[in-house]
């Protein structure tokens, strides 16, 4: 099991938990407090302004229906004059507007040129026409800083006589505003990362044991059940850790027990040479053994749990509920083209005492060897009875013309014996040859090797062919002149390459060549000997050396060959410790090589 990742751990996801809830409270209470301190200090605030504002507007009223001497100032004088008393830091401006006429009837700012304007404020408008007080908060667009602008009506006998325009700093509260979301900001901060720090701890009280509880668990996939989970407290968590501890105790003791039982089978099953595989009710694969894994090529971790029927290629011919009924084995053939296999199942099924099927046992026999050894004996005996039959046959004809009185003819009589002692000798040869490979199948035979100066030896074998030839044929000798010791069997050496050139001799057309060629190498020599026959197919060409195997059978049975002679061949190199193989074109000739061990620091011994 792949350990988890820290940004998965429950951990991280406590923690995180844990500061997100402190997060949002922090925010809704930082939220809630900060609109209503800012709710707080406008309300102030205004109160404050306003207040101040209804002594200008009464001392305003005085003026604005006092009756004026000639001596009296006018109203703009006196309204300037009360103006003056009335400035302040946080008041940008203070106008007074006439109710009739909407002139402005003076200002407290520097410039009194505005003084006698109509104004175009619909805020001041509105006012006076609804009596009522208008203000808004808007940007001042000389300082760039937000002002609350106030218009308020001046009011005599219920009748709207005029206005107080009023232009109010508030930035500094919104400064206020912003130094207190800073400080509420930091405090949030501080907050959550002792709130983070104390959520670590805290976590780490209730994943401890939980963190503990998860490696005894993987402990126990691994067979380990001698561990234990510590308890920590006697809370929820630790009644669930000494439970699991209870558990693990349990689990202990089935294991041992089943340990026991599986040590048992296992030791039955591992020591038998022959593949065993074991299913559960439903046909899937529970228990399989090394020598069937070996058999099948498959390994227990990809086939446990699979339908035996699809381990066995029975899908198509077989179902589970088939192998429970079937009483006789079944033969699996997973031959190819380039190497044999089959296989014998048996199978028994596993019963309850109840009767109760609870699975199915199949037992694999490799039958390959078998199989194979009595096909050959089906095709030797087949063979020999061929071969055998033909001469006979043969014979008994012309014995019986012989025998009617064809003895009496002096020109057929001995063409009639001259064949059947042909073919007698071609039984002899048969018998010979057999009598030979009989001896090379058997265990005890033994090679007599002695060492041989092999090119002397090589041509002294071409001689005998090249003085006993009765045919128009050249012989061509690639052998180098240095001495080239080998350990052979002399005599079965010379068997071999009798076999070799007679076969060669046999196909060389009138007027052709055979040529002997040797090849020294550091551990072998290599022998060669060519013809220009007709050649082998190229499918034929690896079966030239079975035993019985003629390319064309007519023509050879013609010139007297067994089919034997290079099986033979084979034989005696292969017993040499050498190998023997051929190459054909067809319709251009054939060679045959064969190697024979080589060792050049025993050849210096003998030079």
């Amino acid at each position: 099991m792949k350990k988890v990742g820290f940004f998965r751990s429950i951990h991280l996801k406590f923690v995180l938990i844990y500061v997100l809830l402190i997060l949002v409270a922090m925010q809704i209470i930082g939220v809630y407090f900060v609109r209503k301190l800012e709710t707080t200090l406008m309300t102030n605030y205004q109160e404050s302004v306003k207040s101040r504002v209804d002594l200008l507007v009464y001392d305003i009223q005085e003026e604005l229906i006092k009756e004026r001497g000639k001596e009296d100032p006018t109203k703009e004088e006196a309204i300037k004059d009360i103006l003056k008393d009335y400035k302040s830091q946080d008041i940008s401006e203070i106008r007074v507007i006439d109710g009739g006429s909407f002139k402005i009837l003076g200002t407290s700012i520097s410039n009194q040129g505005i003084v006698g304007q109509r104004t175009t404020d619909l805020k001041i408008k509105r006012s006076i026409i609804f009596e009522e007080d208008e203000d808004v908060i808007q940007m001042d667009t000389k300082s760039g800083k937000r002002a609350w602008v106030l218009s308020t009506p001046i009011m005599h006998n219920g009748e709207a006589i005029g206005a107080v325009y009023l232009v109010a700093a508030i930035e500094d509260i919104f400064s206020q505003m912003k130094d207190i979301n800073k400080i509420l900001a930091t405090g949030t901060a501080i907050a959550l990362l002792f709130t983070a720090i104390l959520g670590v701890l805290l976590a780490q009280t209730i994943t401890r044991p939980i963190s503990d509880m998860r490696k005894q668990a993987l402990a126990m996939t691994r067979g380990n059940f001698s561990r234990k989970v510590k308890v920590y407290g006697y809370d929820e968590i630790g009644q669930l850790a000494i439970t699991f501890n209870n558990l693990t105790k349990k689990l202990q003791e089935a294991q041992a027990t089943t340990e026991g039982e599986k040590r048992k089978l296992s030791s039955v099953i591992s020591y038998m040479t022959d593949g065993v595989i074991s299913t559960d009710r439903k046909g899937r694969v529970i228990l399989i053994n090394e020598p069937a894994e070996q058999m099948l090529g498959v390994s227990r971790e990809t086939i446990l749990s699979q339908p035996l029927v699809s381990l066995l290629g029975l899908d198509e011919n077989y179902t589970f509920e088939d192998l429970l009924q079937e009483k006789e084995s079944i033969v699996l053939d997973y031959s190819t083209k380039s190497k044999p296999f089959i296989l014998r199942a048996n199978f028994s099924v596993i019963q309850k005492e109840s009767g109760f099927v609870n699975g199915l046992i199949a037992v694999l026999y490799d039958i390959t060897e078998q199989e194979k050894i009595d096909l050959e004996r089906r095709e030797f005996v087949a063979n020999v009875s061929h071969e055998l039959r033909t001469p006979l046959t043969t014979m008994r004809s012309y014995l019986e013309a012989l025998a009617e009185g064809a003895w009496k003819d002096e020109e057929i009589a001995p063409n009639f014996l001259e064949i059947t002692q042909t073919e007698t000798e071609r039984m002899i040869r048969l018998v010979n040859d057999l009598l030979q490979l009989s001896k090379m199948d058997s265990v005890d035979y033994h090679l007599s090797k002695e060492w041989v100066n092999f090119p002397v030896f090589f041509n002294l074998i071409i001689d005998r062919f090249e003085l006993a030839k009765n045919q128009n044929v050249t012989f061509i000798r690639e052998i180098p002149e240095d001495a080239v010791f080998v350990e052979i069997d002399e005599d079965k050496i010379t068997q071999v390459l009798y076999n070799i050139i007679s076969n060669a001799m046999k196909y060389s057309p009138e007027g052709g060549t055979i040529t002997f060629r040797t090849k020294e190498s550091e551990d072998r020599i290599t022998i060669s000997i060519s013809d220009e026959g007709v050649g082998i197919p190229k499918d034929n060409l690896d079966k030239i050396f079975d035993r019985f195997y003629r390319v064309d059978k007519a023509r050879t049975r013609k010139l007297g060959g067994t089919g034997l002679g290079l099986a033979i061949a084979k034989e005696m190199v292969n017993a040499h410790g050498g190998r023997i193989w051929a190459e054909s074109v067809e319709g251009k000739g054939t060679t045959i090589h064969f190697t024979l061990p080589y060792d050049r620091s025993a050849e210096d011994d003998w030079s």
